[in-house]
């Protein structure tokens, strides 16, 4: 049974373990994952924990990201995920839903959620993608009350609370250091500074600002992207990939309903698509199959039935 309706992992052990991670000096990386099935997936291959975007979240709702999602759905969600993993589970709690009062709140929820850790950002609320001009940014000084009200509401102390800046594109990248070294005082564990250049600016904020540091590869953002291995030699102790398997999923189904509109079959998609075997071994239907034989494995005699009391003792 162990493994198969949850994970066998605790929340408090995948938390230990994210913290563990980014004090190993090996860079943790962290897929996108849109559904847990691909969370399942995620942990099959080798990666070392599981990111979830609150742009994926809204974009699954056909919402853009611009603050519409509520902490209910955003915290049902990441339930959804961590349930199914064995590792740490980093999700993105936006602003933090509110006044500083509601980040400590978003804390409280997620840690019940199972989550390992999620980050806040500096953004005014409503926020929006941070890779998009237009962006606005609190002042340093509210974006620390979020932070320390986040901080203080964590009863695991191994719950990842990170700060994200998004300052870099409103006030500059020595602004942005400025404030990460704020954010860190005031308790943050981890800092993501969003929408840095390229690999010199990574370098300048690693030099810079001493904590664990996450970096952000998204795909058509302002971002160069780097390998993990160049992220490690920088210094960088995390890297997310938050969209990833939504635009792989999302391109290969358009691509399959255009050829099924304009053709009226699937059969020349056949081989793009995941063995039906292959899928059942994810979803590890003959484990359950095996658990389910295990209990269910008892007959009941009719001579049994009839020396039941009415009241059905024996």
């Amino acid at each position: 049974m162990t493994g198969l309706l949850a994970a066998a992992t605790s929340a408090a052990d995948k938390r230990a373990a994210f913290r563990a991670g980014l004090a190993s000096g090996r860079i943790q990386r962290f897929p996108g994952a849109f559904n847990p099935l691909v969370a399942k997936l995620i942990q099959e291959i080798g990666f070392d924990g599981v990111y979830v975007s609150g742009a994926v979240v809204s974009a699954e709702l056909a919402l853009p990201d611009i603050g519409l999602t509520t902490l209910t759905e955003v915290t049902a969600r990441g339930q959804q995920i961590a349930r199914v993993t064995d590792l740490p589970v980093l999700i993105d709690a936006d602003t933090g839903f509110g006044e500083p009062m509601n980040a400590a709140r978003t804390v409280t929820l997620l840690e019940d959620a199972g989550l390992a850790g999620c980050h806040i950002e500096d953004q005014v609320n409503p926020k929006r993608c941070g890779h998009l001009d237009g962006k606005a940014v609190v002042p340093a000084a509210e974006m620390v009350r979020r932070l320390r009200a986040a901080v203080t509401a964590r009863r695991d102390p191994n719950f990842i609370v990170c700060a994200r800046t998004d300052a870099r594109g409103t006030e500059g990248l020595d602004a942005a250091i400025d404030r990460a070294k704020a954010y860190a005082d005031a308790g943050a564990d981890l800092i993501f500074t969003e929408a840095l250049a390229d690999a010199g600016e990574f370098a300048k904020f690693r030099a810079a600002v001493d904590v664990p540091l996450l970096a952000n590869m998204t795909e058509f953002g302002k971002s160069e992207l780097l390998s993990a291995g160049l992220l490690e030699e920088l210094g960088y102790n995390a890297v997310i990939y938050p969209v990833t398997t939504l635009r792989l999923a999302m391109f290969a189904v358009e691509r399959g309903l255009r050829e099924i509109a304009t053709t009226g079959t699937q059969s020349a998609l056949v081989e793009t698509m995941q063995h039906r075997s292959r899928l059942y071994e994810l979803l590890q239907y003959q484990q359950y199959n095996d658990f389910d034989s295990g209990i269910f494995n008892f007959t009941v005699s009719e001579r049994s039935e009839r020396t039941k009391g009415a009241d059905g003792s024996e």
